[in-house]
């Protein structure tokens, strides 16, 4: 296309930080959280918090209880062909 000119990427999501968006978004508590999906508090906050990784048995699950796709929540960021897929977290809200 003439006259575009492609976007900067200013903010970087960590998987930590898109569990923890969508979980505030969907106005849940860790505690809360944990009780919806049998994992731990202790483990949702390391992985908020990016001391444990997701995995994808994990990822599966807290996608469920949090009603998004777990790529969303496994790839924040992600680019396909130049676009952006799943940095904002339009339309991961069922």
């Amino acid at each position: 296309m003439k006259g575009f000119r492609k976007a900067k990427k200013t903010v970087d999501v960590s998987v930590g930080d898109s569990v923890r968006i969508i979980r505030e978004l969907q106005e849940l508590s860790q505690n809360q959280l944990a009780e919806i999906t049998g994992i731990p508090q202790s483990t949702i906050s390391g992985i908020e918090n990016n001391r444990i990784r997701i995995g994808v048995e994990r990822a599966k699950v807290l996608a469920f209880a949090l009603k998004c796709h777990p790529a969303v929540l496994v790839f924040p960021g992600w680019c396909i062909n130049d676009q952006q897929v799943a940095t904002s977290m339009k339309g991961a809200l069922v």
